[in-house]
């Protein structure tokens, strides 16, 4: 049966719809047109192209605009991956897979979800900054060259990776003018100094005798671009005929010092210790101290950076002064506030003159005190009870995120010196964040680490201890959790710590359950109750009666598990903790439809939805598009079924789930099979059945199994399929069960090169209506809406609704 063609492609274009997460351009590229145009073909080419060069050659603003204009070239987009302070083949794996939205699977290697999520794409990974860990990028870029096909590298290091089939290009210093050259303005280096003298003094012009200045700055640089950037920006405070002056000198002592390093080193270095030397020492000072950070906001920088040599409120003046001097960058704007950082070279220049300063570990200390604070008010804002809103729980959660490596510079200084205390406390604040970002392996490795050292306070490795017994719970480590859970628990028991004691027994409760003592579980959790309660404790009150729920309808006793959520979600609505609130709906919309309450399931499952899709977890995402559209299907309500599970499947198989891409194989199989569709629906059953076998998940029992016959063949032959196979033909079976069966009444005329849901959505865009209004008046999603019309665009050619509009009116019958 023929298959509409990029029907997955179109489905993971509406989850995730950006295609690339390159940062903005600041200021103007500047030359390299030649190299550009062969270096893009370089790259449809080639699947690993590595840009070489010393530092500040360009080799990253090359590759952004590279990657900014191959973007065409990847229907899944291109993708950054800052590599600069990663030290291990696991941390390359987790930024990449950060960087695609992969989320880590229970019970397996991340590098092998992220393999079986990038088989299928075709995208472009830009890695950059990889010279320090070169043999680690090189082994991960090997594993995923033999296995994903259509995904290509572009790096950039000062050395080759040296896989197989890799392109060097090594980026060349900008052109310079030759002595006595008629026109100095037509060669790249003068370009980019105009170009950057002119950023910094807007009334820079240039005459004859500052272009033969500016030529020999370019010659004296040797068109290093960083150099000449560094030179350019002091044209606000001298003199280009200054400038070149004093370049001139310092180039000179180059001569005759030792030149062990190669001649363009020399002299970056050399330009470097120039535009360092002229800062006064208050600038000096901040910018070998931020060298601490990989990227900072004014109050982070004021907090670590300001003391008694260096005032707080000097700092704000400071960093614009090294802005001004191409010597900070900005980076963008995060929740209304700027946030900077340091050219890669630049900030190695500033690490060593902070460690020769004598201050680093001061320092370093400052610095994983403020990330302290920061993890720990994330922890704090988690389980505080009322008085605080929703908008200030999410507000840190992204101040989080925007400093996460900065919080794992802090977790990596804290390890490498032994500071257990500190680590430790670190863990605890941060699992929340791992929790909800999908990142509990890398949660579960960073608090095993501590846990191993030697540490005085029990109490803190206790609660270190029950932190890491959710991780492991929620790996699927049940055995684990459970023990390390127990052992927690007789340490904050000690300690009184009426928190962590309640999060244990929360936890142990859950393992109960999974092993069936309910009798265990239920003792538990009405400890839990009455200590949270007499303490108060409202977030640890409301997991406990959510917990109670599931447990009540583990034992079939709906109407008390119904109860026991009520109480759970009105607690929670209390303390206006959204994210608890959307956990505690999924359980109970799952309860609501094990007892066939099909309406209250629907309720539960879309306001779950609407909360996830703001928080953009994913796999709680998922779980909520395919509770709605179960809840469709019963509700005979096909076609929206269709789209919901589809979306779900999509960032399943997007996202790495693979029990998820499975769990919704399996459903839009069963809506098939009523459909009359048996054929294909055994066969996508089977396929189903076999992803679960071959990931070590049991069988459903829900399951399609045809027992003989033909059906059990095509069953047996789904179970070999590929995923992107079978989720493929999940896909063209959703988009065939939209369709309406054959009918009496005639159908209004329509293309046949729509399907009938995309020319049922383009009439409605046709008499003037909005995506919402559409989706309201068809009762499915917005975003479904959107990835209809953007399929209506593609198959007709099309990019704006006017022409859609236009369209369907051509096709009305005339009165």
């Amino acid at each position: 049966m023929p298959r509409p063609p990029d029907r997955a492609e179109a489905m993971a274009a509406h989850t995730a719809p950006a295609r690339q997460n390159l940062p903005l351009e600041l200021n103007s590229f500047v030359g390299r047109e030649r190299d550009l145009s062969d270096l893009l073909r370089l790259i449809e080419a080639n699947r690993v192209l590595t840009l070489c060069g010393v530092g500040g050659i360009g080799k990253t603003r090359l590759a952004l605009r590279i990657a900014a204009q191959a973007t065409a070239e990847f229907r899944d987009g291109v993708w950054l991956c800052e590599l600069a302070d990663v030290t291990t083949r696991e941390e390359i794996v987790t930024r990449i897979a950060t960087a695609i939205g992969v989320s880590e699977e229970n019970e397996r290697e991340l590098e092998q979800t992220l393999a079986d999520v990038l088989r299928p794409r075709r995208l472009l990974l830009v890695l950059d900054n990889c010279e320090h860990v070169i043999t680690d990028v090189a082994a991960v870029v090997s594993g995923l060259l033999d296995i994903c096909t259509e995904v290509s590298f572009l790096v950039t290091s000062r050395e080759p990776t040296r896989v197989p089939g890799e392109t060097v290009w090594r980026v060349p210093p900008l052109g310079v003018p030759r002595p006595g050259e008629a026109d100095p303005l037509c060669t790249e280096s003068v370009r980019l100094f105009v170009e950057r003298a002119r950023a910094s003094s807007h009334d820079f012009t240039v005459t004859p005798e500052r272009l033969e200045h500016i030529s020999d700055i370019c010659r004296g640089l040797d068109g290093i671009p960083l150099g000449i950037e560094l030179a350019a920006a002091r044209v606000r405070l001298l003199s280009v005929a200054q400038i070149a002056q004093r370049l001139g000198d310092r180039f000179k002592f180059l001569t005759s010092g030792h030149r062990g390093a190669p001649v363009r080193q020399q002299t970056l270095r050399a330009v470097i210790d120039w535009s360092h030397g002229m800062l006064g020492e208050s600038e000096q000072i901040l910018l070998r101290r931020l060298s601490v950070f990989s990227s900072w906001n004014l109050e982070l920088a004021e907090r670590v950076c300001g003391d008694e040599s260096l005032p707080r409120e000097e700092i704000l003046d400071l960093i614009v002064s090294l802005v001004d001097r191409s010597l900070v960058t900005v980076a963008g704007e995060h929740q209304g506030r700027m946030r900077y950082r340091l050219l890669e070279t630049i900030r190695h220049y500033a690490a060593v003159q902070l460690g020769e300063s004598g201050e680093e570990r001061v320092l370093r200390l400052r610095h994983r005190d403020q990330m302290l604070l920061l993890a720990e008010e994330l922890a704090d804002n988690t389980v505080r009870g009322s008085g605080m809103a929703w908008p200030q729980r999410f507000d840190v959660w992204h101040r989080v995120m925007a400093d996460y490596d900065n919080l794992r510079a802090a977790l990596s200084w804290s390890a490498v010196r032994d500071n257990a205390a500190e680590g430790l406390r670190l863990c605890v604040a941060l699992r929340p964040y791992w929790m909800a970002a999908g990142q509990r392996a890398e949660g579960a490795y960073w608090t095993d680490r501590f846990l191993a050292m030697d540490s005085d306070d029990e109490g803190l490795r206790g609660q270190a201890m029950v932190r890491r017994a959710e991780l492991a719970w929620d790996q699927q480590d049940h055995a684990h959790a459970a023990r390390i859970g127990e052992e927690g628990l007789r340490r904050c028991r000690a300690s009184d710590d009426s928190a962590s004691v309640a999060l244990a027994l929360n936890i142990l409760a859950m393992t109960d359950m999974r092993g069936r003592d309910f009798d265990s579980a239920r003792e538990r959790l009405a400890e839990v109750v009455e200590l949270t309660r007499s303490v108060g404790d409202p977030w640890n009150e409301g997991i406990a009666r959510g917990t109670q729920g599931a447990l009540a309808g583990l034992e079939g006793d709906f109407d008390s598990a119904n109860a026991h959520y009520d109480s759970a979600l009105a607690i929670l609505r209390g303390i206006d903790h959204r994210w608890g609130v959307g956990r505690t709906l999924l359980g109970q919309g799952m309860v609501a439809e094990a007892r066939g309450d099909l309406f209250g399931a629907d309720r539960c499952f879309r306001e779950a939805l609407d909360i996830q899709r703001a928080i953009g977890g994913a796999p709680e995402l998922a779980r909520c598009l395919a509770g709605v559209g179960r809840i469709a299907a019963l509700q005979g309500a096909t076609a929206q079924a269709y789209d919901y599970l589809s979306e779900s499947l999509t960032l399943c198989q997007s996202t790495g789930q693979r029990l998820g891409v499975a769990r919704g194989m399996l459903a839009i199989a069963t809506i098939a099979e009523r459909q009359g569709m048996v054929e294909d629906a055994a066969k996508l059953a089977g396929a189903a059945a076999g992803m679960r076998e071959r990931s070590g998940y049991p069988p459903s029992a829900a399951t399609i199994r045809p027992s003989d016959g033909p059906l059990a063949a095509l069953w047996e032959k789904g179970r070999g399929l590929e995923v992107d196979e079978a989720v493929e033909l999940a896909l063209h079976l959703a988009e065939t069960g939209r369709s309406p069966r054959s009918s009496a009444v005639e159908q209004p005329p329509r293309s046949t090169v729509l399907t009938p849901r995309e020319h049922e959505i383009a009439l409605l865009i046709g008499s003037g209506m909005s995506n919402r209004s559409v989706a309201e008046t068809l009762f499915i999603t917005p975003t479904t809406v959107a990835r209809h019309v953007a399929n209506i665009h593609t198959k007709l050619g099309f990019n704006s609704r006017t022409q859609i509009a236009a369209w369907i009116t051509e096709r009305q019958p005339h009165a």
